[in-house]
């Protein structure tokens, strides 16, 4: 069969050069291949000509992992085809969004857990390949002890079908090293197979054409419970004490899945636009919980209610989503914060900086301090019950840019010394080099880069993204 040949229209590439991150790339052609067969030829084809490959999807990433900086692209977003929904997996192609694959999977009664915040505009294989989690990884953990199978191209354009269990082979060498204990998706984990290898790996060891996916219970029912708190002492206190409940049992009367922080900037974002927020509350979190067999809705709701009690938080003031009207305010509310960050990018002329760091549940403290001292425009939100939280920072002058991306380095530093990781969700791509290599030390990165000359010798695939490679920017 002849080789591929890439659109080249620069109209068509224009759609396909940048990502979250609004970097912008360029590129010099782009395919979009509709089997695994075509994406083999079009990774051989690469190879044989020489020319670096950028696997691109929804592009919603935050680290320039899509952004092209020259070479070819390879869209997946052909490759969307459900194949099969049973009662304990899912096999779907790489390019299907991940929200459309999980809607069809709840009609058949099934769940697939994993939601990032882009889950309607991201795909399944991305999700796969940046190891994403979102709200709910706080009860059911990232995306990857959900995968069981994938059908990947590698490097040299052969397909290999993975299996969870499949050895490594001897001869690849694969990094061993001890990841901080803490929720973390930065550089390639040290994998307990070969599934794992492909995992988290940002498009750089292989390009995932098909994914088979692990699948539970869907909740019979979720209560949406948004609490306000005086301030933020109080609001960790409550977190700390529900996620004791949480661990301690799956099915306790308090056993949120998700843990959400929104800080007094948060709040000041929705009181503006919606109401519903109360003048004393400085803090809020936002939880759900599903009803546990052997219990209804007012078992759950009672102990939650004893729990926000004592813990100071203004408990008259709760918000309790167990019905349409309540569940659209709660919706109008949440959406009101992102919206008002990007009115104030959008006024500031300037793009907002924002952080993607863990640290240990004993750092808590030490880290918001870090975060509530910065002196720029801020808004603080995010996975607390992970330990996890996103501090936007907003710049109004070029000056202040800088300013900001120099307390995104103090900050991650200071992740780093607390035990920490400078990506909990987002990945490396090709903006957090620099911070992966102050987080993992010069003999793991070495290691990252071992694998990646032996899968990929002309360092084609990916290139940038993780470790620098040739002429990487």
């Amino acid at each position: 069969m002849s080789s591929p040949e890439p659109v080249t229209d620069p109209d068509v590439l224009a759609g396909y050069l940048t990502d979250a991150s609004n970097v912008q790339g360029h590129a010099d052609g782009l395919f979009r291949p509709r089997s695994t067969e075509e994406v083999a030829l079009v990774v051989a084809h690469a190879q044989a000509a020489g020319v670096p490959l950028t696997v691109t999807a929804g592009r919603t990433s935050t680290t320039a992992a899509a952004v092209p900086m020259g070479g070819w692209l390879l869209s997946t977003e052909h490759l969307d085809t459900i194949r099969a929904i049973g009662r304990d997996r899912a096999t779907a192609g790489a390019g299907i969004l991940l929200g459309a694959f999980q809607e069809a999977i709840e009609a058949e009664g099934r769940f697939f857990p994993p939601d990032p915040t882009s889950r309607h505009d991201c795909t399944l294989g991305a999700a796969i390949a940046c190891n994403a989690s979102g709200a709910r990884s706080f009860r059911y953990g990232a995306t990857r002890p959900w995968v069981e199978e994938l059908t990947v191209v590698l490097p040299d354009g052969s397909i290999r079908h993975v299996t969870k269990g499949d050895p490594i082979p001897a001869d690849w060498p694969a990094p061993a090293w001890q990841e901080p204990q803490v929720k973390t998706a930065a550089g390639y984990a040290p994998p307990r197979d070969l599934l794992d290898l492909f995992i988290g790996q940002e498009g750089t060891l292989g390009v995932i054409t098909e994914c088979t996916v692990r699948l539970t219970d869907l909740p019979a029912e979720v209560l949406g419970i948004l609490a306000f708190f005086p301030d933020r002492p109080s609001a960790v206190d409550f977190m700390q004490a529900a996620r004791a409940e949480a661990r301690r049992a799956s099915d306790a009367p308090v056993s949120p899945r998700c843990l959400e922080y929104l800080d007094h900037h948060c709040l000041d974002l929705a009181r503006e636009r919606v109401g519903s927020v109360p003048e004393a509350a400085r803090a809020a979190l936002f939880c759900e919980q599903e009803v546990a067999d052997g219990l209804d809705a007012d078992d759950h709701l009672g102990a939650w209610w004893e729990l926000l009690q004592a813990h100071g938080a203004l408990a008259d003031d709760t918000i309790i989503a167990a019905d349409d009207h309540t569940q659209a305010q709660l919706h109008a509310l949440r959406h009101a914060i992102p919206a008002g960050v990007n009115e104030r990018v959008v006024a500031n002329g300037m793009r907002k900086v924002g952080t993607d760091l863990s640290v240990p549940d004993e750092a808590l403290g030490a880290m918001m301090d870090a975060y509530e001292a910065v002196d720029l425009e801020n808004v603080l939100f995010g996975h607390l019950g992970d330990n996890h939280l996103h501090l936007n920072l907003l710049p109004k002058t070029p000056a202040e840019l800088e300013h900001a991306k120099a307390l995104y380095d103090d900050l991650a530093r200071k992740a780093v010394a607390l035990g920490g990781s400078i990506s909990a969700e987002h990945g490396i791509g090709k903006l957090k080099r620099t911070h992966l290599a102050w987080m993992v030390g010069d003999e793991v990165l070495a290691s990252f880069v071992a694998l990646k000359k032996h899968l990929d010798p002309a360092w084609i695939l990916g290139r940038g993204n993780i470790v620098a490679g040739p002429d990487a920017t």
